[in-house]
């Protein structure tokens, strides 16, 4: 099958989790056939139990339900909470679940990262929101700042046969992204061109990398990136302030306020580099920034769950959509703007760090790490991970479930 751009969709963009899950809910309860769902975090919290409320529901009205976690980012669901489902007939998959080591998680690399959701054929969701609480802005100062996409049109065939292709049982099909493929200047709305790309450790291990290159080569006025976790490769680093010293005006946000102190750390490292070179980076600290995604002059904008940092870029299973049509790149533009006026500090020459010999050490280290981390990925652990899935409890014979009805009917114990 060939996987390019696809013209007549309808895309929406979603803020935070008080946009994004009452939209999944409603989705899945309209659904009639199917539903798919990928994510890396169910957390079994108030929004968890939303979700678990609905796929029960879906299921036993009849609707066959297929949910695939990592292992990393999700283990800790109950026994119970994951026995109701599959009691009701959800088929319930872990990626590679391991088993701890000294109370450790050790499947590290390679995680399932994907956050994607496919309603029967016609409606699909993409981006970074997991399902917890903390995306929730009523959740306080740690709350995530996050988007997704709900989409709908011919692009979601394209988003359904990428995640059927990936269950156990299905036969590969070879996907080769034809290069020739292009979008043209789309000038009708509501009718967006779109194209969903993702990353793999097998045919497509810099195809997200690779649209963010081609997207700063192209840009001729401005970029706006806003990604959480920021660290990326050398490539990718040249060609921020590559397109900035060509008079693009480049805007990075990246978190102030990390969930992860070393995020921080990481990313000031870059700063001398990006600063110097004309890249104009902002540090969002109204709470900790979550999301990962981008726009190019007036008409290029990409949502998805690929963070700009190692383990997204050389071995976690990532998928964005890259989304060609001026009114949702304005729409994208009309919500970061205000993020980057009102909720962020520009960084200026003043907080680089000082120019000593352990920090210009620290700095040539990180972009030596970082000009050869694809490499040095062949010496990580590695393994072939695999699809657990959860089996449903055996269930009393059908004799026995008769007696204890019997029993229960006359009042015995």
């Amino acid at each position: 099958m060939k996987y390019g751009w696809r013209e007549g969709n309808q895309i929406q963009l979603l803020e935070n989790g008080d946009q994004f899950y009452p939209a999944v809910f409603d989705a899945i309860e309209q659904a009639q056939q199917k539903i798919i769902l990928e994510t890396f975090i169910w957390f079994e919290d108030a929004v968890g139990k939303q979700l678990h409320t609905a796929l029960l529901e879906a299921a036993r009205r009849g609707i066959k339900a297929e949910v695939l976690l990592d292992g990393y980012g999700s283990p800790d669901l109950s026994d119970s909470f994951v026995e109701e489902l599959t009691v009701a007939g959800v088929v319930f998959r872990y990626y590679d679940p391991r088993p701890r080591l000294f109370g450790m998680r050790t499947n590290l690399f390679r995680r399932m990262h994907r956050k994607i959701v496919v309603i029967d054929d016609r409606v699909a969701f993409v981006g970074g929101i997991n399902y917890s609480a903390e995306h929730m802005s009523d959740y306080g100062p740690e709350a995530k700042q996050d988007y997704a996409v709900r989409v709908e049109g011919p692009v979601v065939a394209d988003i359904l046969n990428f995640v059927l292709e990936n269950l156990p049982g299905q036969s590969a099909v070879r996907r080769w992204w034809r290069r020739h493929h292009r979008a043209i200047d789309n000038h009708r709305p509501g009718e967006a061109q779109a194209l969903f790309v993702w990353r793999d450790n097998e045919e497509h291990r810099d195809d997200i990398e690779r649209h963010y290159l081609k997207m700063l080569t192209q840009a001729r006025r401005e970029v706006i990136i806003a990604n959480a976790y920021f660290f990326p490769g050398y490539r990718l680093l040249h060609a921020l302030r590559k397109a900035a010293r060509r008079g693009v005006r480049v805007k990075l946000i990246v978190q102030g306020e990390p969930d992860m102190p070393i995020v921080k750390v990481g990313a000031r490292l870059l700063y001398n580099y990006l600063v110097k070179g004309g890249v104009h980076v902002y540090e969002y600290r109204r709470k900790p920034l979550h999301g990962k995604v981008a726009l190019m002059d007036d008409h290029w904008a990409t949502v998805g769950s690929s963070n700009l940092d190692p383990l997204s870029l050389s071995l976690n299973l990532e998928a964005n959509l890259i989304i060609h049509d001026r009114t949702f790149n304005q729409t994208l533009r009309d919500n970061l703007n205000p993020i980057i006026a009102q909720d962020c500090k520009r960084v200026d020459e003043s907080m680089l760090p000082k120019r000593t010999w352990w920090n210009l050490t620290k700095s040539v280290l990180a972009f030596h790490f970082l000009r050869h981390f694809p490499a040095l990925v062949g010496w990580l652990p590695a393994h072939t991970p695999h699809l657990a899935e959860v089996e449903p409890p055996a269930q009393p014979a059908l004799e026995t479930q008769d007696r204890i009805q019997t029993e229960d009917a006359g009042g015995k114990t």
